[in-house]
């Protein structure tokens, strides 16, 4: 399948400069695809949150947050645009920019179908399996090299 990376922008965002895209992305994704309750999906971290928005040909095609406690989540690719390295190029932005802000570990709530794509990145289970959203997921977590 064609890697698109070359073509893809990342930008560090916030929800009041971006709601917009980040509600577009996390809409088609989690509410319509995965059928996650609306009331579910938009929360208070959202505006407390350092967020990431991925364009394609300057359309909005992927997004992910990284909450103040070092937790990432929202981390989302519209589903035409999966499996090309979009996913593998947020992730490693969103974990840079962890550690450049000086966090020593992140978090994640990884959809159990995710897993293997977070153990490319070194994340290590933590605890069992358990719902969110009506979808199953395991904690996961990764020590950060902040030198």
């Amino acid at each position: 399948m064609l890697n698109m990376t070359d073509n893809i922008q990342i930008i560090t965002t916030d929800w009041k400069q971006s709601r917009q895209e980040l509600v577009q992305i996390r809409t088609s994704v989690f509410i319509e695809e995965q059928l996650v309750p609306a009331e579910l999906e938009w929360d208070e971290f959202d505006e407390q949150s350092t967020h990431f928005l991925a364009f394609y040909d300057d359309n909005p095609i992927a997004t992910a947050r990284l909450k103040p406690d070092g937790q990432i989540g929202r981390m989302a690719v519209i589903r035409n645009y999966r499996n090309r390295g979009i996913g593998t190029k947020l992730l490693t932005t969103v974990l840079l920019r962890a550690t450049n802000t000086g966090y020593s570990m992140v978090y994640i709530h990884a959809q159990n179908q995710a897993i293997d794509f977070y153990k490319k990145f070194n994340f290590i289970h933590n605890g069992t399996e358990f719902m969110d959203a009506g979808i199953v997921h395991r904690a996961m977590y990764k020590l950060l090299n902040n030198n």
